[in-house]
């Protein structure tokens, strides 16, 4: 039975959170897969996704059915950890550890079903060219309008409402 595989090393993300995501992929079909990790809210799902999308262009490469795919194995192992330390009170240090995750997804082929569903990606149309349009001068507020309109500040009284102010 053909098998094809993809991996992903030293993605920054702590192995037990990845795992919780990779769980929900194993036995499988990639259309169920691929439909769970696009709408799945957590961080790991975004690097398993595009885990899965190389894996299923390897599995095209050596002729594999898309139809009958099925992830057969998921694995996430812990890889290096970067140690650092944060500074605490009386001169201690509280040590950090940065854990990456080492994931292999392999496919094979299982029975073929038939498709719960499909996936519709949105194509958008193409832009039509720019057409370069002078801007229209617009209406400042106080300014009289080019048709003959008043300008408010020169109608009789303005002044006298603006400064009602007595003078000691």
């Amino acid at each position: 039975m053909p098998k094809a595989s993809a991996q992903l090393k030293f993605l920054h993300m702590a192995p037990r959170k990845v795992r919780v995501v990779a769980d929900l992929l194993r036995g499988r079909s990639v259309n169920e897969a691929e439909a769970e990790l696009m709408l799945h809210p957590r961080r790991a799902a975004k690097p398993l996704l595009k885990l899965l999308r190389s894996a299923m262009a390897n599995a095209k490469q050596q002729k594999m059915e898309h139809a009958n795919l099925i992830i057969s194995e998921i694995r996430v192992d812990q890889g290096p950890m970067l140690k650092r330390f944060l500074p605490r009170a009386r001169g201690m240090a509280t040590p950090i550890q940065k854990k990456m995750s080492n994931i292999t997804l392999i496919l094979g082929e299982g029975a073929k079903k038939a498709p719960r569903f499909t996936i519709v990606t949105e194509r958008k149309p193409k832009a039509a060219p720019h057409v370069h349009r002078p801007k229209k001068e617009k209406e400042k507020p106080g300014t009289p309008a080019e048709e003959g309109g008043k300008n408010p500040r020169q109608e009789k009284g303005f002044w006298k409402k603006m400064f009602r102010r007595k003078s000691v």
